[in-house]
């Protein structure tokens, strides 16, 4: 589950056009929106790396108050999620508890009804999760991925584990309200969740693929990570070489050239690649 969760990190790139432009924006929009394309359509995956640093610690210098606009906290939540996937363990942890944060003061600022769900025993979070309207699903989706990050950096404590059917919970309800939100993604993260385990360990890789393949269809076939970990959590786990194969090597013979995904699609090339040489070995 570690390395899943690990991988999910990198989704968040995605948004993180919202996150620079909610930055930078009082500034100078135009340069907020000439910034964030450039990352997000970038094929230099060392490049990006190496600048987002320097985005975390001017985004806390706004938030050191802890009076900051709710859409800075989320800002600042998906870019300390997004540089999780790209450092070691312990600075993870790091990143990925003050993600979190972020997102809960974030979203509850946005949305009264996200105040405190972790704290809430579990028929109220549902009754309360189950109350949430379209208006909602933009700061709830932000707090599920913040919220599954901070399950992975500490996965060795049993009380963030005991929250995982929280967020997933969570997640059903987005995709309630949005099947498509987000080019796909929630769809993947909850085809990653159900794939986790086998079946017969408690696991749904059929409802996993499910998901999977609407990730794929949602963003018309763009959005390659979408491939590689639908390879790498359903086709591994039902011990399906065939599709495995296939769908890796689809992402890698690719265009990665995309709208907004061209920098995802350059790490999921490097990830399919990695996946391809290991196979022989694993199947």
């Amino acid at each position: 589950m570690i390395s899943l969760l690990k991988r999910f990190a990198l989704l968040t790139l995605i948004a993180m056009s919202s996150g620079c432009a909610s930055l930078v924006g009082s500034v100078t929009s135009g340069i907020a929106d000439r910034l964030s394309s450039a990352i997000l359509n970038s094929p230099d995956v060392e490049t990006v790396k190496e600048a987002i640093p320097a985005y975390l610690v001017l985004i806390d210098g706004f938030l050191v108050d802890g009076e900051g606009d709710p859409s800075l906290y989320l800002a600042a939540s998906q870019l300390n999620g997004a540089f999780t996937a790209l450092v070691e363990e312990e600075r993870a942890q790091i990143l990925a508890t003050k993600a979190f944060d972020y997102a809960q003061r974030g979203a509850c600022l946005k949305r009264r009804e996200l105040c405190g769900l972790g704290q809430l025993p579990f028929k109220s979070f549902e009754t309360r999760v189950d109350g949430l309207s379209a208006q909602a699903i933009d700061p709830a989706y932000q707090l599920a991925v913040a919220w599954t990050g901070y399950i992975q950096a500490n996965s060795g404590d049993m009380r963030a584990i005991g929250q995982l059917g929280r967020v997933k919970y969570l997640l059903e309800r987005v995709l309630a309200l949005d099947p498509r939100w987000a080019e796909g993604s929630a769809q993947l993260y909850m085809g990653g969740l159900e794939t986790i385990l086998p079946a017969s360990m408690g696991g749904k890789p059929e409802k996993g693929r499910m998901h999977f393949e609407r990730a794929i269809e949602y963003s018309d076939g763009r959005f390659l990570m979408a491939k590689v970990i639908y390879a790498e959590q359903y086709a591994k786990l039902v011990f399906d070489k065939e599709l495995h194969d296939r769908l890796l090597t689809e992402v890698v013979n690719a265009d990665p050239v995309a709208l907004d995904l061209t920098l995802i699609n350059r790490v999921a090339q490097r990830r399919a690649a990695v996946l391809l040489a290991e196979s022989d070995e694993y199947f």
